[in-house]
């Protein structure tokens, strides 16, 4: 870990003033995955490379994913056999090489709900999945009978089931992860800026040359220029530069102690698949497929949404869960390039679609979190061959992210590195599977600041150096993007993080030179957005939920400091 890889005020400060002087070989729009993916690509094939973010890194659908890195099943079930393998793949390069430390295998279990067919048709297709996938990556599906089965899964109703298969996938933190694309890209020489808001872009003689920007901070324009733009703007994406057709998955937390399992699960619905996933002391439970018609910047779950997932997984619970049971929610819009024949939006395909919009200018749409490299690739491929001279072919697939190099060193010295600080085993084995090897910084800071290994009150487990952290390294500017994206508190707990935002505020405070005006915006804009979510999840349908959620006046401004 180094000073350049750290996404503090410094290194704002000074990405913003390339801004202002250089010419970019490539200027990247977009601070989801498909875009600080784009920015690793393009700088560690040697070239200049800025990222512009008008909110935060993954403030869209790169947080509000089911947190899954798989090939997809029901992919498999559509005969799409190029994209499950390709997923595999790069489940198994990100298991096994780019970031060990933030991806890892978690089992599911799939109810087989009747006698005879079922079961060596969903064996076969199984064995398909680990055989494309590779078995040295995760273990290998098994078949359960019904007792079996209960036994890993006493909270299903025996009547539910009449056996199962157990397989593998593997789970991450989308929102962290990203944090760490962004970090890894800096570390290869990006400049990145998030709440810098792209106006329009720049053309001379017919061709893109940059783009007219905002910063949301400071309240200035200013102008980016570079010889090929690319747009990852996901479900902002202009649908005159390329057709997207938002999709809404909704997710619902609940505790882990109100199913009582001891791996997760996947079953059928008419339309897609219901995952139950282990999430910390959540289940995680997900999600929705339905076209989004209103503004991407204020998605909303409804309670149509938190019924329909409940129902279906309470078909299958010995003890339903109830509302009350509900501790987060989150929306997010999965950027689906238009399919004019599709019915619906289960039926749109989840291939990605790069298109040259003009000269100088390319976007990407569509794709899953799984495949980020590949769609950043695609992407960055098609932006070079527009550029002078021979550049060379993408090398992302032998670039570990940060915090992967020394980490299973670390976790094996864990009971070591809990000495010093004073830190629970359990503890440092928490902070290596968010961090990695950089849980070193995390435990330096203890050190000088010991008072920072206190936990921050009211987030249901995170550390206050962790709140630090987030602002020294890891490009956090807003109280949101600490509550909502570095942690995940606003989703982890019941009030959605409002008693930890006036302690998360005055721990950020330090660090970003904010006084205490700026404190009280900061906790009025977060229960802002809080109001506008709760005001949204109370409504029957989208309709309604849009229209309450928007009367609550956006939470973040995109003006002055």
């Amino acid at each position: 870990m180094t000073a350049a890889d750290a996404l503090g005020p410094a290194h704002r400060e000074r990405s913003l003033a390339r801004m202002s002087g250089e010419v970019f070989d490539i200027l990247v729009v977009g601070g989801g995955v498909t875009g600080t993916g784009a920015a690793l690509d393009a700088a560690s094939r040697g070239l200049s490379v800025a990222l512009i973010e008008a909110r935060d890194y993954a403030v869209g659908a790169s947080s509000k994913s089911s947190k899954l890195i798989h090939g997809g099943l029901r992919y498999l079930e559509m005969l799409d056999f190029g994209l499950v393998r390709e997923a595999l793949a790069e489940r198994k390069l990100l298991l096994t090489e780019l970031a060990p430390h933030l991806v890892r295998p978690v089992p599911f279990l799939w109810p087989l709900t009747h006698s005879g067919w079922e079961r060596p048709y969903v064996g076969a297709g199984l064995l398909l999945y680990d055989s494309i996938g590779g078995r040295r990556a995760v273990p290998r599906a098994r078949h359960l009978s019904r007792s079996g089965a209960l036994r890993l899964a006493p909270a299903l109703r025996p009547d539910a089931l009449v056996g199962a298969v157990q397989f593998y996938d593997a789970q991450e933190d989308d929102a962290r992860y990203v944090a760490c694309l962004a970090r890894t890209a800096a570390g290869q020489g990006a400049a990145l800026a998030t709440n810098v808001a792209m106006a329009g872009p720049r053309t001379e003689g017919g061709r893109v040359t940059g783009v007219d920007a905002r910063d949301l901070l400071a309240g200035a324009d200013l102008t980016i220029r570079a010889r090929h733009v690319v747009l990852a703007t996901g479900a902002w994406t202009d649908a005159g530069r390329l057709p997207v057709r938002p999709s809404k998955g909704v997710h619902i937390l609940v505790p882990r102690c109100r199913v009582p399992m001891d791996t997760g699960l996947l079953a059928r619905t008419e339309k897609s698949v219901l995952f139950v996933i282990p999430w910390g002391d959540h289940w995680l439970i997900g999600d929705t497929d339905t076209e989004w018609r209103y503004d991407p910047g204020r998605v909303t779950a409804s309670r149509a949404d938190i019924d329909y997932l409940l129902a279906k997984v309470n078909a299958m619970l010995r003890d339903p869960l109830t509302g009350a049971d509900v501790e987060g929610v989150f929306a997010g819009l999965r950027p689906l390039v238009a399919a004019p024949d599709a019915r619906d939006t289960t039926r749109v395909s989840r291939e990605h679609s790069v298109r040259s919009v003009a000269p100088g200018l390319t976007a990407i749409a569509g794709g899953k979190f799984t495949t980020y490299r590949i769609m950043a690739r695609d992407l960055i491929d098609v932006a070079a061959a527009d550029l002078p001279g021979t550049i060379p072919p993408s090398r992302t697939d032998r670039v570990p992210l940060l915090g992967a190099a020394g980490y299973r060193e670390r976790w094996a010295g864990r009971e070591r590195l809990a000495g010093p600080g004073g830190l629970p085993v359990a503890q440092i084995e928490r902070l290596l599977g968010r961090y990695g090897s950089c849980a070193d910084d995390l435990l330096a800071l203890i050190a000088g600041r010991p008072e920072l290994a206190r936990p921050l009150e009211g987030s249901g487990g995170y550390l206050a150096v962790e709140v630090v952290y987030a602002c020294t390294h890891e490009g956090a500017v807003r109280l949101d993007d600490v509550l909502a994206r570095r942690t995940r508190t606003a989703i982890e707990v019941r009030d959605r993080g409002l008693a930890a935002a006036p302690h998360a505020a005055a721990l950020m405070a330090p660090v970003l030179r904010w006084d205490e005006a700026r404190i009280g915006r900061e906790i009025a804009r977060y229960r802002g957005a809080v109001a506008a979510d709760l005001a949204g999840q109370s409504e029957p349908d989208d309709a309604r939920a849009y229209q309450a959620c928007t009367a609550v006046p956006d939470p973040i401004p995109f003006y002055g400091p």
